[in-house]
């Protein structure tokens, strides 16, 4: 039976070549998988591996000592992701700030912490801005309307990231990646192509069963062909120029920077920073932020898991030291972490 005549699962389950290395980089896509049991479905000639997708996990120890330093030195108010009190940094966590009295206030949105700003002008508020192309708008959105109301007791800790870099420098840990979709859905497929150039194969999905299976699919099939390849397999979203207004609004706001991704190292112009015309919003400039070196736990492998180099459960921490309620590293933590949903289905690592 030819390719064409197989459905996607079947293409999937009957696939007897060599093996092929497969990286969701995307924490939702590894939650998913998981979730939906498609990894019941691989052979085991398909290896699923976990990569730097998550905000969160990639944020540096360093960036939680600066938010823990302006909560407990500079005395403003934190305003944060729920994923990031928990983060472990050098000495304690944004949570444990909290417990010795530092401000500290969980938000959904960078607008929700200009509003708690907006309505609460005797502090000093400070948004913890981490993210992917996907929130980096939104934190842009936030900084332009303070500044065009003059909402002085504003400002943000950036930990901003682009995603062409990281895949660069990914380039050989997998033979194709499966591209975020809701990055691309911002930024369009430009990247992607030019990453075929060099070599590097990949596949933009969703996120149901249905696309996550066409998507691999697509994969094993192009894989045959023995070139580099991409497919943009989640075209009832991402289209090949992306948001215009998204890529309008980080352009005018910020602009890219050298960044620190835990477990990757430094990546050049892989980051995204204030411009000069909105620095006045830049916490660190703002409160005179100094140089700090973070530590993290010495025994921890969540930079392994990252990079694709081992799967969670070949951490010695995992599930004992180390476990959702008392998470030792970021991939623990978040809810789109590969540590953390390794623990939650069960931590087995078929596929």
């Amino acid at each position: 039976m030819k390719d064409e005549k197989k459905t996607a699962r079947e293409i999937i389950e009957t696939y007897n070549g060599p093996a092929i290395r497969i990286m969701e980089v995307c924490g939702t896509h590894t939650h998913e998988i998981f979730r939906l049991g498609i990894r019941s479905l691989l052979p085991d000639n398909i290896k699923l591996i976990s990569g730097p997708g998550c905000p969160v996990c990639v944020t540096p120890v360093n960036f939680i000592d600066e938010a823990v330093f302006l909560a407990q030195k500079r005395q403003v108010t934190i305003c944060t992701f729920g994923d990031l009190v928990r983060v472990p940094g050098t000495v304690g966590s944004l949570a444990k700030a909290r417990s010795e009295g530092a401000r500290v206030e969980v938000v959904y949105s960078p607008m929700d912490a200009y509003l708690y700003a907006e309505k609460h002008k005797t502090e000093q508020v400070v948004f913890l801005s981490v993210g992917f192309e996907t929130t980096t708008p939104a934190s842009c959105l936030a900084v332009r309307k303070a500044k065009q109301n003059h909402l002085e007791n504003f400002s943000l800790l950036t930990a901003n990231k682009t995603m062409p870099q990281a895949y660069q420098t990914l380039k050989g840990s997998a033979d194709a990646f499966l591209y975020p979709g809701h990055v691309h859905a911002v930024m369009g497929t430009t990247s992607c192509e030019e990453l075929v150039r060099e070599g590097i194969s990949g596949v933009i999905t969703g996120f149901t069963a249905k696309e996550i299976v066409t998507a691999l699919a697509v994969i094993i099939i192009k894989h045959r062909e023995g070139k580099a390849f991409f497919k943009n397999c989640y075209p009832r979203v991402v289209t090949a120029a992306g948001s215009k207004a998204a890529q309008q609004v980080m352009e005018e706001v910020m602009e890219p920077c050298d960044a620190e991704w835990r477990g990757l190292g430094t990546i050049l112009q892989s980051g995204l920073k204030l411009r000069a015309a909105y620095e006045t919003f830049d916490a660190r400039i703002k409160y005179t932020m100094p140089k700090l070196v973070g530590h993290s736990n010495t025994a921890c492998r969540c930079g392994e898991v990252l990079q694709g180099k081992c799967y969670p459960d070949g951490c010695i921490l995992f599930g004992k030291t180390c476990t959702p309620e008392h998470p030792v590293g970021a991939c623990m933590v978040s809810h789109e972490g590969a540590c953390s949903a390794f623990y939650q289905y069960g931590g087995i690592h078929h596929g």
